[in-house]
């Protein structure tokens, strides 16, 4: 029970959902590469798609780690996940499943420090062996 001796203060977390990083190469929304967006996130199109329709959903506050968002953020890249789901399925009747992944930290593979979440369209054939999907970053804990 917080009661009165909860300090947490969240004046300022509305405003702090404007913050961007100058330099930042998700902190400019980019109109040729924009899909969609709703009030805290976007949907781009991936620069270097592992897959056909590979799509990234991004925090328009900066934030360097997923760990890092606001619980409406989370809400915001989810319904965004949804949304994109329903549409790539929509465009493309091959996609059969879906891998989505975040890479938090350097050491697990993240390149720019802005969080983003992958939406990777996957259809049956995409690869020899599917099994272990996402296990795949480290290859040798793929197949168990």
């Amino acid at each position: 029970m917080k009661q009165y001796k909860d300090d947490t203060g969240f004046r300022g977390i509305t405003e702090s959902y404007n913050d961007r990083l100058e330099g930042c190469l998700f902190c400019v929304i980019k109109s040729d590469q924009l899909v969609d967006e709703n009030e805290l996130c976007y949907a781009w199109k991936d620069s270097y798609p592992v897959t056909e329709r590979h799509t990234l959903i991004i925090p328009k506050r900066h934030v360097e780690s997923y760990f890092d968002l606001y619980q409406p953020e989370i809400n915001a890249i989810h319904q965004m996940l949804d949304v994109m789901k329903k549409n790539i399925e929509q465009q493309d009747e091959t996609v059969s499943g879906f891998n989505i992944g975040v890479n938090a930290g350097k050491d697990a593979g993240q390149s720019i420090f802005h969080v983003h979440v992958h939406l990777i369209p996957r259809r049956k054939g995409d690869v020899e062996n599917p099994r272990g999907g996402v296990r795949g970053v480290i290859p040798c804990k793929k197949n168990y």
